[in-house]
This record gives C-alpha cells, structure tokens and sequence, in this order.
C-alpha cells in the first residue's frame, strides 16, 4: 500500500494586480500545468486588489471602524473584531501592506464568491476541475504566531465530518471536524511566505477534497451559539453587567449547582470595610426549603398588611408579585454579617458604619447577579426577606447576626429579555 503523500508548489511569474484584472486570467496565463484535482491557495490580497478593495485611508482607524461590525477584545490600539464577513480577527482584515501609501486594501467582499469566480475562470480558460481556496494570515487564541487559514472557498471540501467513525482503536469520534480548507492554506504559506512575492500556491495529490457543491468557507465561521469565548476579558465583563436583566419567568430546566458557587466565589471578591467579609449567601435548592420559606414569607406578610388595613383584594394582588420567588426552580437569599464592624458608642457614626456593610453587601449581590448572567443564567432580585427578617432566620434556622438581604430567583430565561431603553452615562455624571 503506498503510503498517502501531497506535493505543494508555488506559481512564479504572476504579475503585479491591478483593480479590474481578472485572477483566473492571470493565473492561466502562467501556464501553471494545472490538472484535475489540484487546490489553488490564493492570497486575498490580489482578489482585494482586482476587485478593486483599495481604498484612500489616510486613517486606517477609520477604515477599520467602517469594517467592524463586533468589537471581540480591545488592548490598546490592537482591536480584535467581527467584520462584514463574518470572520473575528485582527484590525477586521484592514491591510495596510503592499499598497501605496495612504491607501488601505479591505478583504474581498464575498470571498467564496471571488473563490467561486476563480474557479469558473481557470475550467473555462483551461479545461479543469480544481478547488479554489481564498487565504488570509490570522493569529489564533491560545496560540503564539500567525498562519494562513480560509475565508474564501469554491469546489472544496471545507470540513472533514469524522463525527460517528471510528480511530485506529475502534473509538467512536463523536467530536472531530477537520478544518480541512485551513489545513491547506497553512500548507500554501509555507511555500508563498509572507514577503516573497509568490500569491498563489498549488496543491496536488490531494483530489478528494475537490468536489462540486461544496459548502464555502462561511461553514467555517463557528456560529455564536456555539462560540465559547465570543468576548475578550474586559469586553465579556462589560456584556454580562450590561445584558443583566431582571428575568421574571423561568423554564423547567434545573440550574446547576455549580454555577451558582462560582457566582458565589465572584460575589466574595466585592470590595469590603476593614478587610472584612459581610457576605453569605443561602441556597435553597431542594423545592421543600424553597416553598417553607416562601410560604412563611407570605403568611408573615398577609398578617402584616391585614393589620395595615388593606382590602382581601389588595393583599392578594400584593402577594402574587412574589411570585416570581415562587415560580423560579432555584433561590439564594443574600445575608449581611456585621462581624468585624467597629462600634463607636456615637450615633452617626455607629450608623455610618453600618451603611458601609450594607454598600458592601449590595457590591456583593450584584457581583452575583452579573456572574450568574455570565453563566447564562437569569435572576431577580426581590426585596421580600428584608421585611420579615425574623421569620427568614427562623424558617432557615439562621445565626441571630445574618441579616437577609433580599431573595435572588434563579433559572433560565423563558423568553429573551426585552431591549432596556437606552441610558447615556452622562445623564447620571456631574464633573468637579
């Protein structure tokens, strides 16, 4: 059995492109011997230039904001972006290299469509069937360096699909999917490089990547849905504290426990007075704790607004806005401790003290609240405990000195959260 093998060249003699030039020609003209099953690795920058993608920027910056349509992660003048096409890299692909001055060149603007031209090109100029791979030079999360991948293809097999096979051992693959398109723009760079002048590779032997119908190289573009690490670390703070909203309906899916401690372990880091820790959080995760206490809760607060007064219809119109507590599968019920507090014998500033924890506390429930929407669980936070405070450390069996805070609801979303008006921070600053 002979042993699987590629051969991989570049195609000297292209010469320089200009806005209008047809790729396919170009390529022909070179006489590159091309035979049924090859794969063309063409660098962007010449589809950019023939489609005419240069454009005067005396500010790159500018032109990088025009192709931005996501900013992913921001490190001084270094952004990390979503573009119009999809793709999440540097600077939105906005190359200011190999172009005159104060002019920039953008990614083609629909680059399985350019591979998809190329293709059609060189089967009319000479008579073969040949994949089209459109490459540009990204860096990679986790790793150091930059390498070629694809963000534009044509007659080409994208993805190789293992799921459901088996390995050499008889192990079912349930994960693997092989960014085949990348793997051979990283092959036809090794053979272009960077500043030799040489923008199209070829690559021969490998024929079974070569179909018709192929999907284009968007497929390689992992849906948000699935992306796992869509932000960079301020930006991924910033969209949990802004995204956070007060979900009052929940599905039946259980919350996992997990998540909720490592909301806690971000809760405990909140800023403290005298290096103390004011924080304990309750979980009521079994439904019998759950409904004891918001049974005793409710109790407590008819009897309270009977003696207030209030109509049988009133009270149970009141009653029903805790239901939100009642509805959602989990419950924490955020506690105050003063242990560590000062006490001054003087009136203000004894009661000074003592807003300090309970600022120091409210750091603390909102810290949880913005960690569990970054576990992509919704929350509300509801007032109730504080109002009968002595019932909540009885039905929970509470040291006399935790104070309850509130209750916080927690499970997943029934519906999308509804778009929060919009808020300019300036309305709430006033500068000194």
């Amino acid at each position: 059995m002979t042993a699987p093998s590629y051969r991989v060249w570049a195609l000297p003699g292209l010469p320089e492109v200009r806005p209008g030039d047809d790729v396919a020609k170009l390529i022909a003209a070179g006489e590159p011997g091309l035979v049924d099953g090859d794969v063309l690795l063409v660098t962007s920058k010449i589809v950019s230039k023939a489609e005419g993608r240069i454009v005067e920027a005396g500010d790159r910056e500018a032109a990088i904001d025009a192709e931005t349509v996501r900013v992913v992660a921001r490190r001084g003048a270094l952004r990390i972006v979503e573009n119009r096409q999809g793709l999440v890299m540097a600077a939105a692909g906005v190359d200011a290299s190999n172009t005159p001055a104060g002019t920039v060149l953008l990614l083609p603007e629909d680059p399985d469509a350019s591979a998809s031209r190329i293709r059609e090109g060189l089967r009319d100029a000479l008579g073969v069937e040949v994949g089209v791979v459109i490459t540009d030079t990204f860096g990679r999360p986790w790793r150091a360096g930059l390498t070629d991948v694809a963000i534009g293809a044509a007659g080409v097999r994208v993805l190789d699909d293992l799921r459901g096979g088996a390995d050499a051992h008889g192990n079912r693959l349930d994960a693997t999917v092989v960014a085949t398109a990348d793997e051979l723009a990283a092959a036809g760079d090794l053979v272009k490089g960077k500043a030799d002048g040489l923008p199209v590779a070829v690559v021969r032997g490998l024929g079974h990547v070569v179909a018709d119908g192929a999907d284009g190289a968007r497929a390689l573009v992992r849906p948000a849905a699935d992306d796992m690490f869509r932000l960079g670390t301020s930006e991924a703070v910033r969209e949990a504290v802004t995204q956070r909203r007060t979900v009052r309906a929940f599905t039946g899916e259980p919350v996992d426990p997990g998540a909720v401690r490592r909301a806690v372990a971000a809760a405990v880091t909140a800023p403290a007075p005298h290096h103390t820790t004011p924080w304990r959080f309750v979980l009521l995760e079994s439904e019998s704790s759950r409904l004891r206490l918001l049974d005793a809760m409710r109790d407590a607060w008819i009897a309270d607004l009977r003696r207030d007064g209030k109509s049988e219809e009133s009270i149970a119109k009141r009653v029903r806005r805790g239901d939100v507590l009642r509805n959602a599968p989990y419950l924490a019920v955020p506690c105050m401790v003063m242990d560590g507090s000062h006490h001054y014998g003087h009136e203000r500033r004894d009661a000074a003290e003592r807003e300090m924890f309970v600022v120091a506390t409210g750091a603390g429930v909102q810290n949880f609240l913005v960690a569990l929407a970054g576990e992509r669980l919704g929350s509300a936070w509801v007032s109730s405990t504080m109002f009968c405070r002595d019932v909540v450390r009885e039905v929970l069996e509470l040291p006399p000195g935790w104070e309850p805070m509130g209750a916080v609801a927690i499970g997943h979303a029934a519906e999308a959260p509804r778009e929060r008006p919009g808020r300019a921070a300036g309305d709430f600053i006033e500068v000194r």
